[in-house]
């Protein structure tokens, strides 16, 4: 009976240090999948940025703002369509509770990126930062494409 008790043991050991091995690290800060910012015809100067900004984590994310060393301003805005007019307006603040995703796509949520530093052209990559109320900052970098 020792030695079917020691086997089992061993083998449950063995399963833990292989689950152990080959798990995925637990993610401990907000991702921004599947992103990119429009690019820009010249002499334009705003464009608009998409994804969808994921909250891994255990703790909410306040957002507090975003920016980015490649524009003078950077905010979330919504569009919404209200019998039949659609409007936009800026999100001051909002709250990414844990496990949730903000979808940003044309129509709805998105990031207005105004005045680019640069001209905006497909292939670029432009590092976006996202300001969280309390106080981190986590960065991303978003390619630049013609959608």
């Amino acid at each position: 009976m020792k030695k079917i008790c020691t086997g089992v043991a061993q083998a449950v050991i063995a399963g833990l240090l292989l689950a152990a091995c080959t798990a995925e690290p637990v993610p401990t800060e907000p991702t921004f999948d599947e992103s990119w910012i429009r690019s820009l015809p010249g002499g334009l100067q705003m464009t608009a940025g998409f994804g969808t900004l994921s909250n891994p984590t255990a703790e909410a994310v306040g957002i507090e703002g975003f920016s980015s060393t490649a524009f003078r301003d950077v905010s979330l805005h919504r569009t919404r369509v209200v019998d039949g007019v659609s409007s936009m307006s800026e999100v001051r603040d909002y709250t990414l509770a844990p496990g949730d995703r903000l979808v940003m796509e044309p129509g709805g949520y998105h990031l207005m990126l105004m005045g680019p530093l640069t001209n905006m052209t497909a292939g670029q990559i432009v590092t976006l930062d996202l300001h969280a109320t309390d106080g981190r900052t986590y960065r991303f970098e978003v390619p630049v494409e013609k959608r």
